[in-house]
């Protein structure tokens, strides 16, 4: 729920207290929801009781208790409280979030993977090439996370197999060895197959840039600010983490298992796999490169507000979003494995 979202739902919450008889006044145009104050609890407070208390002739107190049980009933609501001279502190559903950050935290390198293909052998083809060995390795290791494996040959047809599928990408035009491996390999794997790969020192820069040093510095800094969090004296607790500023964060989170299950694609009959049916689709490891790198940028948007700031006492706010940053950089780190690239906790 969007803080606009949340304002029409006090508005309604309002106009059903009106059409009830318990409050007499007219349903203001706007509801200014925003993060709660010192004291507050909650995900968002509102001063809407204060604002109604003239014109309704009744303390903001008062205001706030008549309003209190038809916002509590409010979808996406999970709690109502009143803090201070009349503020409504409201609580999000987070139930579903919050599940996700418990699965992924223990899950942990594995969060994504399934058996659905257990048995499963696929076969491919590479020439004496170093970018098609490359893809061809990513693609095997994120088969793999779904229970198949991937027969790898440098032959035109596989024993076993005598339609396999032939990896052709278009080649560097430059040997990549120079960058090191892991630049080396996201150089080769982060263009679609059919485009050709820069080989370039920009693969190296330690800045925003470079879309490697995005993920991988987004993965540490989740590391740093665990590590941060316990010298403060308080870990991840999984909690209500729904919020506008998270929302995007928590779809990727959630994606991320459909982005590894589409490594192996519905084909043609008459086409590249071993059964018939289903087939390795070469561009996933471009894909689980894209999915990474907007995955960093969404966490790299939260960590500001994971930790307290100044004197500020940890709050369950606080430890939800720890939790939710640990689930993050496990999810970057597992699938920069699956791309064969390193990912260090300190850069």
């Amino acid at each position: 729920m969007t803080p606009v979202e949340l304002s029409r739902t006090v508005l309604r919450a309002v106009r059903r207290a009106v059409d009830d008889g318990e409050l007499s006044v007219a349903v203001p145009a706007r509801a200014v929801v925003a993060p709660p104050g010192p004291g507050g609890r909650g995900d968002y407070a509102t001063g809407i009781a204060l604002q109604l208390a003239r014109p309704a002739g009744q303390p903001p107190l008062r205001v706030a208790e008549v309003l209190r049980p038809y916002l509590a009933g409010a979808e996406g609501v999970s709690g109502v409280e009143i803090t201070g001279p009349g503020f409504l502190n409201i609580s999000l559903d987070g139930s579903a979030a919050s599940a996700l950050v418990r699965r992924i935290l223990r899950d942990g390198l594995r969060y994504g993977h399934t058996d659905r293909l257990a048995g499963q052998v696929f076969a491919v083809c590479v020439p004496y090439e170093v970018r098609a060995e490359v893809l061809a390795d990513a693609l095997a290791r994120i088969i793999a996370t779904q229970g198949a494996r991937v027969d790898i040959s440098h032959d035109d047809v596989s024993q076993g197999a005598p339609h396999p599928l032939t990896l052709r990408p278009v080649p560097p035009p430059e040997d990549p060895a120079p960058l090191g491996l892991d630049a080396a390999r996201w150089a080769l794997l982060h263009p679609s197959p059919h485009d050709r790969p820069r080989v370039t020192a920009d693969h190296l820069v330690q800045r925003e840039g470079n879309p490697l040093f995005r993920v991988r510095y987004a993965h540490a800094r989740t590391r740093a600010v665990c590590r941060n969090a316990a010298d403060l004296g308080f870990g991840g607790e999984v909690g209500s983490v729904v919020s506008p500023d998270v929302g995007e964060l928590v779809a990727l989170l959630a994606d991320h298992p459909r982005v590894l299950a589409t490594a192996v694609v519905a084909v043609a009959p008459s086409s590249l796999s071993a059964n018939g049916a289903l087939g390795p689709d070469p561009a996933a490891p471009s894909r689980l490169t894209r999915h990474l790198l907007a995955l960093a940028d969404a966490t790299l948007l939260l960590l500001p507000a994971v930790l307290p700031l100044g004197e500020e006492k940890p709050l369950a706010a606080h430890r939800a979003r720890l939790a939710l940053a640990e689930a993050a950089g496990v999810v970057l780190a597992g699938g920069l494995s699956l791309l064969g690239i390193d990912a260090p906790d300190h850069l």
